[in-house]
């Protein structure tokens, strides 16, 4: 992730590339082009957020309920770590009138997009907006505005091909207090440059399309963020989960003398308990 200002400080700007990143996600939840491209775009522009936080240990989850057939969209960033998963990764559509893959009519068009910023405080901020067309760059762009009053400039792509994630990457614009009016007419006129993110990252690499892109807005540079699709699932973790269901509930487990397996929506890990274990954490829940 890229970080830099225009104009001296008037214009902040993110820029990055996610295709490992979202090459990883399209692996573990073995995901169709669509869904592959849709988790792509959710997950660069919670990346985007994510940076954005400073304190250590600070996350942001950003959650699309959109009503349409690939269900619940949840991703999740704590710095450059981001992870993702959806109801019904192995969705598949036919491309859209325009030619490319139909992600909001896989996302939906009618729900809300919600964003948990987690700062370490008693409790969390939580911002919501409507949906404006499930295609998640319009919807990023629309929450800032919206819930954070903060006008922006989204753009996220996933190039595919095949199950091949050949390019991805995202752009966040956003003026700054005191922007002056020509440096936002000049950022218009340029927009149409990023509109296609995925396929100018495929023609040339971030550094070079930034400094076409913002030549004579005097861009800097202001710090380099490494990026990754990382889970911090565990088996104590999952050890955690199973003791907040209480001691009633473990015993109904028990009893069944099945053990327990519980999995893990972002990596799609299996965490597998045995009888004996359940009752050592049912022990646990009891003096808890």
């Amino acid at each position: 992730m890229l970080r830099m200002t225009l104009m001296g400080g008037q214009a902040r700007v993110m820029l990055c590339e996610t295709t490992q990143l979202c090459q990883t996600a399209s692996d573990l939840h073995n995901a169709t082009p669509v869904c592959t491209a849709a988790m792509g775009r959710l997950m660069t522009g919670t990346l985007m957020m994510g940076v954005m936080m400073k304190g250590q240990g600070e996350s942001v989850t950003v959650t699309i309920k959109g009503g349409g057939p690939m269900g619940t969209l949840v991703s999740v960033a704590e710095g450059g770590d981001v992870r993702v998963c959806c109801d019904n990764p192995q969705l598949d559509l036919p491309l859209a009138p325009n030619g490319k893959l139909d992600v909001g009519g896989a996302v939906g068009h009618e729900g809300r997009m919600s964003v948990v910023k987690d700062l370490g405080l008693r409790e969390p901020y939580i911002g919501q907006c409507e949906l404006v067309s499930g295609e998640i760059a319009v919807d990023f762009a629309n929450y800032f505005t919206r819930s954070e009053q903060q006008p922006s400039l989204v753009a996220l792509g996933v190039l595919t091909h095949g199950e091949r994630v050949l390019k991805a990457g995202g752009l966040l614009i956003q003026p700054m207090p005191g922007c002056e009016e020509s440096t936002i007419e000049q950022l218009e006129l340029r927009s149409p440059m990023f509109a296609d993110i995925s396929r100018e990252l495929a023609a040339a690499p971030k550094e070079e399309l930034a400094e076409d892109w913002f030549r004579g807005m005097q861009p800097e540079l202001l710090d380099r963020t490494p990026l990754r699709y990382h889970c911090p699932c565990s088996r104590e973790r999952m050890e955690k989960a199973l003791i907040s269901l209480g001691r009633k509930e473990l015993q109904s487990i028990i009893d069944e003398d099945t053990g327990a397996e519980l999995g893990c929506h972002f990596c799609m890990k299996k965490y597998h308990f045995t009888t004996q274990e359940l009752i050592a954490l049912r022990d646990q829940a009891m003096r808890a």
